[in-house]
């Protein structure tokens, strides 16, 4: 009985040491979109670039909350889904010059600057950790004792 107590204090540990690194990297990845914005106001007609970094940073802010205080796979789902985006879009607009597509700005920006490799460091963190929670969710109930 005691190895199986064990094991359930392991595995509640080990999901919140990733609840919180989840959370840290949507949180820094927030700030680091909040403290930008005002500077790419001007890029983009219709939407600006400043505008779509608010975006990002509203739902990472929220993701994060959700992440610690809601504790369910709907939120762990929605901080991957904003942190990979997130990176999938640093990674695009680093990358590939694919102009304004509709009432998106041209975020064409093919340098690495230190905000840029800190958002991205912080949301492969947020991946990481969002999906170990997604996959051992089934495993953590399964396996807690009863």
């Amino acid at each position: 009985m005691a190895s199986a107590t064990t094991s359930g204090n392991a595995l509640r540990i080990a999901g919140w040491v990733c609840r919180v690194a989840a959370a840290a990297g949507l949180v820094i990845d927030a700030y680091i979109h909040a403290k930008l914005a005002d500077q790419y106001d001007a890029v983009g007609t219709t939407i600006s670039q400043g505008a779509l970094f608010r975006v990002e940073a509203g739902l990472a802010s929220l993701a994060a909350l959700l992440i610690v205080a809601w504790r369910r796979p709907l939120g762990d789902a929605l901080g991957w889904l904003v942190a990979a985006g997130g990176l999938a879009a640093i990674l695009l607009y680093r990358y590939v010059d694919v102009g304004a597509l509709g009432p998106l700005p041209d975020m064409y920006e093919p340098i690495w600057s230190s905000d840029k490799k800190l958002s991205a460091t912080a949301q492969i963190l947020a991946i990481i950790t969002t999906t170990a929670l997604l996959m051992t969710r089934h495993t953590r109930r399964i396996s807690a004792p009863k």
